[in-house]
């Protein structure tokens, strides 16, 4: 299911986000200073291209370097990606078949606008586990 789910995603809308997210890497990735804002769109635009059966989960390590660079990123890219996730996942709800991938779509908000700090893990996996015992 996931799989379907998936490719449906990328026909619809997650090859076009993937791209998003690649252009703001790019961008970011010129301007020597960001790279590591470059490096977190290139890691969020790959599971913006293939999302389901997987997940966002905060890392413990991350502390206030990690907010500091999630204001910089709101500023510099984070808000036009979330903008595009918020219409795009309206455009998907608007059909019966499009519902799961639309949330799927507001599920990516907030990594949009926040990526460090974040790890994404795969679901169902002693991964996933090990991540969720470590926020709990």
């Amino acid at each position: 299911m996931r799989t379907l789910l998936n490719i449906i995603w990328l026909v619809l809308s997650g090859f076009w986000l993937f791209l998003g997210y690649v252009a703001a890497g790019v961008v970011l990735c010129i301007l020597i200073i960001t790279i590591p804002w470059g490096i977190a769109s290139f890691r969020i635009g790959a599971y913006a291209l293939w999302p389901f059966g997987r997940t966002v989960v905060a890392k413990p390590t991350s502390g206030a370097f990690s907010f500091l660079g999630n204001v910089i990123w709101v500023i510099l890219a984070g808000w036009w990606l979330a903008l595009a996730h918020i219409v795009s996942g309206i455009a998907l709800c608007v059909t019966i078949i499009g519902i799961p991938m639309g949330i799927a779509d507001f599920k990516l908000v907030p990594v949009s606008l926040a990526p460090l700090g974040k790890e994404i893990v795969p679901v169902g996996t002693g991964e996933f586990d090990r991540a969720r015992a470590r926020q709990a």
